[in-house]
């Protein structure tokens, strides 16, 4: 009995500080080259854990390290600064 109440507080303390993630549309991002210096720009940033982008689909996500994020006027002056739009209202 002890070791299910210890499994089920390990999970619901788990899931309190799960990472918060954030999906930006790139708009003008064509090619491989295009997603891997997109990636890189992000990897740089101290505030963000991992980067997943879609070529295919135009977006990045962004995972953050805990209690950290990037504003948006970041994300946008990183991503204008290499060339591309932004849009917020990715989902």
């Amino acid at each position: 009995m002890k070791s299910l109440a210890f499994a089920l507080s390990l999970i619901f303390s788990t899931a309190a500080f799960a990472a918060e993630t954030e999906t930006v549309g790139v708009k003008g991002m064509v090619c491989s080259f295009c997603a891997q210096g997109i990636t890189k720009k992000f990897q740089e940033q101290p505030e963000v854990s991992k980067v997943e982008v879609s070529l295919e689909k135009k977006f990045v996500k962004l995972t953050y390290n805990e209690g950290k994020k990037l504003s948006h006027e970041k994300i946008e002056t990183l991503l204008k600064d290499a060339g591309y739009e932004v849009s917020f209202d990715k989902k």
